[in-house]
């Protein structure tokens, strides 16, 4: 989703030289300084019938140039509305809300410039419009007022965050159609979890990337450089609402930490592979896995694919064999044990290929690995979102309840593991480094 300015700045310069000539200078000045130019259409309330616009995304997405925008348009439009600004403290409703670089005085024209009464806590629009600062920390404030609208800012965030909403809620009192445009960073706490699934709720979500017109180009790189596919890079940078299962065998925070930069020397390398039942159907889960001279389990990579036929599939297997010199390759043969092997050969798999038989489900089977990575007998040598939401997913005594209709990358996993570290006779060759 891109905004017009994003549109001319991907022209060729002779085209943009060319599309500002066309619009004339006092035109172009005009546009600069006009948010409906630089605005995203995700940086835009949604159209229709809805109490509730929930902006939860990655830093820097520009949620509170959105919910700025959206207060000043409404001010702007009413001097009649009495509006609620609502953040984790007074300090932070003034210095990110009001003061902040994207806040309402910064961003009102110099005709529309509201008056900001700091002692008040109050800003008052020359249309007469007034928008009035409560702090989440004190949810009593919000007994007796009366609003049209409001705008909540970093909800995920406020202590007391139920009982602040809830008062909130009973001061829109005024008008025929309350809203509330809340903008926050994910975070799994019950009022997030609540607004989700209530009625009437709009929901917009986006990552930091989006917005990468207008973030300092080397702050991104060095963000996603150090945090990209973490539980942390995920929730603050790409605005994923990052939650544990009840009773999963793995944690968000177990995952965590587990991870790590680098694997030891190993002293061996098996391809876990768990087949789908048929081409084109589910994936097919190729995970990479080393024992470390340590004696501990380092997942190196996944190399599991989609939508591919038997040929396709077993050519991925193979590459992830010859990439990591892998001496073993495990495979899950209950569909078909012999084709899988057969398969194998076919793609040029030339090390052991070693059938294993699920006599148990996917969850029961990967219990004693959960215990691994609780005892912090197992690793992740960097992060593999697709793979760590499939093993939050799986469920102790339970049925798989994460993404996808089975966790194939998951099982890959864990065959591996159990042939790295609970597998009978393990092969334990000459140290080597990667």
């Amino acid at each position: 989703m891109t905004s017009e300015a994003a549109r001319v700045a991907r022209l060729t310069q002779e085209d943009r030289l060319a599309w500002f000539k066309g619009k004339g200078d006092v035109t172009c000045e005009r546009l600069l300084a006009d948010w409906r130019f630089w605005r995203r259409p995700d940086q835009v309330a949604p159209v229709g019938d809805w109490r509730i616009w929930l902006v939860m995304a990655g830093r820097g997405f520009g949620k509170t140039r959105a919910g700025a925008e959206w207060v000043r348009a409404q001010a702007e439009a009413d001097g009649r509305l009495r509006i609620a600004l609502v953040g984790a403290s007074i300090g932070e409703v003034r210095q990110i809300m009001v003061e902040g670089e994207s806040g309402l005085l910064s961003i009102a024209p110099p005709h529309a410039l509201p008056e900001f009464a700091p002692s008040l806590k109050r800003l008052t629009w020359p249309n007469g419009a007034v928008a009035t600062l409560y702090s989440a920390a004190e949810p009593d404030s919000l007994r007796g007022p009366e609003h049209h609208l409001a705008w909540c800012d970093e909800v995920a965030k406020w202590p007391y965050a139920e009982a602040v909403w809830n008062n909130l809620m009973m001061t829109l009192r005024l008008g025929n159609t309350p809203q509330i445009t809340a903008t926050t960073t994910p975070r799994p706490v019950p009022l997030i979890k609540r607004l989700l699934s209530e009625k009437g709720v709009i929901v917009t979500r986006g990552k930091m990337r989006d917005n990468r017109l207008n973030v300092a180009r080397d702050w991104m790189t060095a963000m996603e450089g150090l945090y990209s596919g973490t539980r942390l890079g995920r929730q603050e940078l790409d605005g994923e609402l990052m939650t544990d299962i009840e009773h999963a065998l793995w944690s968000r925070a177990l995952l965590e930490v587990c991870r790590v930069k680098d694997a030891p020397a190993l002293t061996r390398v098996v391809i876990g592979v768990d087949p789908p039942a048929s081409a084109g159907g589910d994936a097919c889960g190729i995970i990479a896995v080393g024992l470390g001279a340590d004696g501990k389990a380092y997942v190196l990579g996944d190399h599991s694919v989609s939508g591919r036929s038997p040929e396709g599939w077993a050519r991925a297997v193979a590459g992830a064999a010859e990439a990591w010199g892998a001496d073993r390759v495990i495979a899950e043969a209950n569909n078909g044990g012999d084709m899988v092997v057969s398969t194998l050969r076919a793609a040029d798999v030339s090390m052991p290929v070693k059938k294993v038989h699920a006599s148990r489900g996917k969850c029961a089977r990967a219990e004693p690995i959960a215990a691994l990575y609780e005892a912090g007998k197992a690793r992740h040598v960097g992060t593999f979102p697709a793979l760590e939401d499939e093993l939050c997913g799986l469920v102790s005594g339970g049925l798989y309840q994460g993404p996808g209709r089975s966790p194939d990358r998951a099982d890959a996993c864990v065959w591996a593991m159990t042939e790295v570290m609970l597998g009978k006779g393990r092969i334990t060759p000459r140290v080597r480094g990667f």
